[in-house]
């Protein structure tokens, strides 16, 4: 169930952005420091990129390698009857991956080039802008919470601006964070006997 939800918001969500904004259009939620900013990315979470169409191609594989890994888990966790913490955890972090696969893999085949001064289109009669596993990653969420600048002693950042948190991301990318993150700190507790 908390795949299905997980995919569901962030496909919901990243559709809806994409038919309905322009690359770079953005609008505040909760003041200056929760902002909806559309923009996508070649796949890698919070905007990264690897090594132009063959390092696409690559990333895509690896993904689908570790998506069928962390899903063959869940089920050895499920069927194992591992800690309710362990599973919800792998959970989020397999719908995360999926969530981000989806766009990588079919994108590029159903929607028009979004651009920043028109919205795409779902399924145009002037064509799509890729091909399967070429796809673009729709990111949303943007959180500039703290505005400074760094200490003019730092090397080579002194006196440059500094946002925290500067990433824009998408639900996929926050329910994998969360997975992770909790994993993390609560090992001992959900992996124990």
């Amino acid at each position: 169930m908390t795949v299905l939800l997980v995919l569901l918001a962030d496909q919901a969500l990243k559709i809806w952005v994409k038919t309905h904004m322009t690359l770079g259009q953005e609008f505040c939620i909760f003041g200056n420091w929760f902002i909806i900013h559309f923009t996508e990315n070649e796949g890698m979470a919070f905007g990264m990129t690897f090594g132009g169409e063959s390092g696409k191609m690559l990333l895509s594989i690896f993904r689908l390698a570790a998506i069928g890994a962390i899903g063959i888990y869940l089920v050895y966790l499920i069927r194992k009857h591992a800690r309710t913490g362990l599973i919800l955890c792998m959970s989020l972090i397999f719908a995360g991956a999926v969530g981000n696969m989806i766009d990588s893999a079919f994108y590029g085949l159903v929607f028009s080039e979004s651009r920043f001064h028109e919205a795409a289109l779902l399924l145009p009669d002037s064509g799509t802008y890729g091909t399967f596993l070429h796809g673009k990653v729709v990111d949303m969420l943007y959180f500039p919470i703290f505005r400074g600048q760094y200490p003019s002693w730092i090397p080579w950042m002194g006196g440059q601006e500094f946002i925290f948190f500067r990433p824009v991301f998408n639900i996929a990318d926050a329910s994998i964070t969360t997975g992770v993150l909790i994993l993390l700190v609560f090992q001992k507790k959900l992996y124990r006997k």
